[in-house]
């Protein structure tokens, strides 16, 4: 029989599985979705039960489907949402509902963390602030909000590492996801004793670490019967999504200069480093990456999702296709229009989720196609301010773009243009999924080492005419109609 990994990438809409050959090849595929909750204005939840349920669905399907084709699990890996907190008691059964990646709660949480260690320090420690949506200050906010489940919890464990308890009894995680819980002492890869002091916090009550291709347990009976895969099924820690994204591409700390633009509902922006280097003001994430260096996180929140929401509600009924071949026909810098991207605030590089979006320098000589080639233009102009930032803390030569913008070669050509940098389509589109089963791979042993499993499985790109443009006096408008705003934003 032939031996395929299976990965699994528990999402916050939604959990998929795959398998996958030791060549890369997806052979295999199931999902199942479940409730987003928000209790309270702010507050984004989920049950860890439901996660339960719908791996127990994509399971049984893939391994039905790897049945009749006559191919053998030798291993499962997994990835996920990052940052949540499953709370559990000492009998390893939940408290409460877990609180998400992009619930806000957590704002007095985060002044208090920063109180008792001030940002520099928690920066140069972790490699970020205190951010609302980590798992550290959900830990805080319960001790705060709520002393009886405080009281409760003697194990906090994030999402996938939930599932891997549940799968086979054991309890672990790995660095890509744990750097995100804002207690991860980045350059020993160790949760952090003096920190922890710092806020009253036992290190007890988080899960040991191990390296990302490292088995945690092995697949239970109850689990093997329910879903029909073998007893004993090593289960592999696997990685946080976006690094397990970026394994699914090959991107490696090992090869630097070699990252990912993504232009998806948010922009993203993932560049491998050797060293733990923070930016000084926090204005990136810096994260472990699964291969066990370093990675680059820059982060803007209306990207696609900025494109999406100008079709939906200001030219409902008009395709994608209309609205690019209209801005198309519009020359570069919009004949003086500017878009501000600031829809959901922003993360990267203002952290500032009080910052709103908009048009700048309209004129009765306008029409749609310039808004939509401002708007292109404009997250492109984001993109590139997270670039900036990046640039001082490691080398970058190359993107590959992923996401559903970049489907677009207009779009893409904008974009490569303002970032000055040459960019690469893949025609990957498995995601963390499959940067889990290659993990896997490496845990069961077909691979000596993650440098092999990549170097076999990595895809195939293919460059993208770039659009020669002089961007400088777009920037120039961008970092104006910044100013404008913020004038906004603070005036009465």
């Amino acid at each position: 029989m032939g031996e395929v990994a299976i990965g699994i990438d528990l999402g916050t809409s939604g959990l998929k599985a795959l398998a996958l050959t030791p060549q890369g090849q997806r052979v295999a595929e199931a999902s199942a979705s479940y409730p987003l909750l928000t209790p309270k204005p702010g507050w984004t939840e989920q049950n860890p039960s439901d996660w339960l349920e719908a791996a127990r669905q994509a399971l049984s399907q893939l391994a039905q489907q790897l049945q009749q084709q006559g191919l053998r699990p030798v291993s499962l890996g997994l990835s996920g949402q990052m940052h949540g907190a499953v709370f559990l008691d000492a009998k390893g059964q939940v408290v409460r509902p877990a609180p998400l990646w992009n619930d806000q709660r957590t704002t007095q949480a985060c002044a208090e963390i920063e109180a008792r260690v001030p940002r520099a320090e928690l920066i140069q420690r972790t490699g970020n602030p205190a951010v609302t949506g980590f798992q550290l200050p959900k830990l805080i906010w319960l001790r705060q909000a709520e002393p009886a489940s405080f009281a409760r919890t003697a194990q906090v464990l994030l999402p996938k590492d939930y599932l891997a308890y549940a799968l086979t009894g054991q309890m672990a995680t790995e660095p890509s996801d744990a750097s995100g819980v804002g207690a991860l002492h980045l350059a020993s890869q160790r949760w952090d004793s003096d920190l922890l002091a710092a806020l009253d916090l036992k290190p007890s009550l988080f899960p040991p670490i191990l390296p990302s291709h490292g088995v945690v347990g092995h697949l239970r009976a109850d689990w093997a019967q329910a879903t029909g895969l073998p007893l004993g099924l090593p289960v592999v820690a696997g990685a946080g999504d976006n690094a397990g994204a970026a394994i699914g591409l090959g991107l490696s700390s090992q090869r630097p200069g070699l990252g990912s633009v993504s232009l998806g509902t948010s922009g993203v922006i993932f560049l491998p480093a050797l060293a733990p280097i923070p930016d000084p003001q926090g204005r990136v994430h810096l994260f472990c990456h699964a291969d066990g260096g370093y990675h680059y996180l820059g982060v803007t929140l209306a990207a696609a999702g900025s494109l999406q929401w100008y079709r939906d509600r200001l030219a409902p009924g008009v395709s994608f296709d209309v609205l690019l071949a209209e801005a198309q026909a519009v020359p570069p810098g919009s004949e003086g229009v500017v878009f501000m991207p600031y829809l959901a605030g922003e993360r990267s590089p203002y952290l500032d989720p009080a910052l709103r979006g908009a048009w700048l320098g309209l004129s009765l000589a306008h029409g749609r196609g310039h808004l939509t080639r401002a708007l292109l233009e404009g997250v492109a102009l984001s993109l590139r301010e997270v670039l900036e930032v990046m640039r001082p803390l490691a080398p970058i030569e190359r993107l590959l773009a992923i996401g559903g913008g970049a489907r677009s070669d207009f779009w893409l050509s904008i974009l490569g243009s303002v970032l000055a940098l040459p960019l690469a389509r893949t025609p990957i589109e498995e995601g963390p999924a499959r940067g889990a089963a290659i993990l896997g791979l490496v845990g069961a042993g077909v691979y000596p080492s993650l440098a092999d499993a990549l170097e076999a499985t990595a895809p195939p790109s293919l460059e993208v005419e770039l659009e020669a443009v002089n961007t400088r006096p777009l920037q120039e408008r961008f970092q104006r109609g910044l100013y404008a705003v913020r004038a906004f934003k603070e005036s009465p």
